[in-house]
């Protein structure tokens, strides 16, 4: 069979997924492993419709299509982005529709389930007759068992196509609402208190609801707030995965353009951020990919922490909640606040102006009072996946991320740094282990667990007037 390997790293035949893939090659040489760069080679993808059109006709040909990529930052790199909105921009779905699919990726699986239910998301709205997915670590082609399961996912694969056997849909497709959004009510502007307000969008027309949604926000404030167009910095690549930052944090374009500069100077320096776009297919534009990408100049380290994040989107967001649980597990890991997210799905203007007018004084408020909201499993899991790869098999090449989590104390979370947790476990668990005292334990065991809360509860005074409430929530 003629698999077409759709290779979406930047880094072409030096990318670790393709080295998979190669594998694959060597133990199945019955069937022709067709891999196009297609991240490394975007600009020419993008710029030369002939050569556009030749990947294709080769998709077209191809008895199978399987999407090999590494993940950047929660999903696919940008250009990979890029080329499947080139894909519906272009009516090349044909080609695609009725293909027997399936995707690989390799990362260290921070939210490596995200950008499969991505391409799968695509894979469904391109008619694809999806198989499964496989994401195994980085490093698991160098282990027996690593390669056993590689080789079960290509047979099970390869047994479908060949068996026809039938495949469903999971993702149903996205509905868009034809609304114009016009302002309606007269905007109530809060004051910014001296703190630092940054709008982001990627609003191409000004009769777009999106940016209609952008002025809103701008007038819900009475202050000076700084209104970015994402299109308007110079930017001149993605990330390209060259990882000249791990050691030092710079970016190998630091001084080609001006991205790591307005990044620090504008974004780092934010007290409420607002990222306002348009989604495009199940994510929001290759543009906004791109501006999330090149964040990797910080590597693996949070810089947005305690900052107010306030989301804008036009779209049908709530039809896709993959896209929602990116966003929240960035900003969680960024150590920031996700204040909420408000779109025009509702196709009420008068509605819209409220929520916006809502989100935004809210931000405000959180900003002054410093609230930032407890971490979920998105957060705290991702962190810990970061944590222990730094302190271990990363540290060589990612130096800057281990002196950044030395310096904010990310490795005193480690279980053993704890004393009395490990005194505990030392000493008093054989004892409670003991028959005689784990059956008294197990009677009083649910009244001792909240005494110690109960404590703090009769302690508790009446909140000052003046202070956040938990009502805010």
């Amino acid at each position: 069979m003629k698999i077409v390997v759709l290779n979406g790293s930047p880094k072409g035949d030096l990318s670790v997924t393709m080295q998979y893939v190669a594998y694959l090659a060597q133990v199945y040489p019955q069937h022709e492993f067709n891999i196009l760069h297609i991240a490394q080679r975007l600009k020419r993808l993008e710029n030369e419709r002939a050569i556009f059109d030749q990947v294709i006709d080769q998709v077209r040909s191809a008895d199978a299509v399987l999407w090999g990529f590494s993940l950047y930052i929660l999903i696919v790199h940008s250009h990979y982005k890029r080329f499947i909105e080139l894909v519906f921009e272009r009516g090349a779905q044909d080609a695609f529709a009725n293909k027997y699919t399936a995707s690989l990726s390799t990362s260290i699986h921070f939210f490596d389930h995200t950008a499969h239910n991505y391409i799968h998301g695509i894979c469904d709205d391109l008619g694809m007759r999806f198989v499964d997915s496989f994401s195994p670590d980085m490093y698991d082609l160098m282990k027996e068992e690593g390669r056993q399961q590689l080789e079960h996912f290509a047979q099970q694969f390869f047994d479908a196509i060949e068996n026809r056997v039938p495949t469903q849909r999971r993702y149903l497709p996205l509905t868009w609402r034809e609304f114009a959004y016009q302002p309606e009510l007269a905007p109530n502007p809060a004051s910014t208190h001296g703190k630092k307000v940054v709008i982001l969008h990627d609003a191409k027309s000004p009769d777009s609801n999106l940016a209609k949604m952008v002025a809103r926000c701008r007038s819900a404030f009475d202050g000076e707030v700084r209104v970015v167009n994402i299109y308007d910095i110079d930017i001149k690549s993605s990330c390209i995965g060259c990882l000249e930052c791990g050691a030092e944090n710079h970016c190998t374009f630091t001084d080609k353009d001006g991205y790591v500069e307005f990044y620090k100077s504008t974004v780092m320096t934010a007290d409420v951020l607002v990222y306002a776009g348009q989604m495009v297919d199940r994510y929001l534009s290759a543009r906004w990919k791109t501006f999330f990408d090149r964040i990797f100049f910080n590597t693996h380290t949070p810089v947005l922490i305690n900052k107010q994040i306030a989301l804008v989107v036009s779209g049908p967001l709530g039809q896709e909640p993959n896209l929602m649980e990116i966003m929240r597990g960035f900003f969680e890991f960024q150590g920031a606040n996700l204040v909420g997210v408000v779109t025009d799905e509702s196709g009420d203007s008068a509605d819209l102006d409220r929520w916006l007018d809502q989100l935004m004084a809210r931000a405000m408020a959180y900003a002054q009072a410093g609230y930032v909201r407890t971490q979920t499993f998105l957060g705290v899991g991702g962190m810990k996946i970061f944590r222990d790869d730094m302190y271990g098999r990363l540290r060589l090449i990612f130096k800057a991320d281990h002196h950044a989590y030395e310096k904010i104390g990310l490795y005193n979370t480690f279980p053993q740094s704890e004393w009395r947790t490990t005194v505990t476990n030392t000493f008093v668990t054989p004892v409670v282990d003991l028959p005689p005292v784990r059956e008294k334990i197990n009677k009083m065991i649910k009244k001792q667990m909240v005494i110690p809360y109960q404590q703090v509860v009769a302690k508790a005074k009446p909140a000052n007037a003046t202070e956040p409430s938990s009502k805010q929530e």
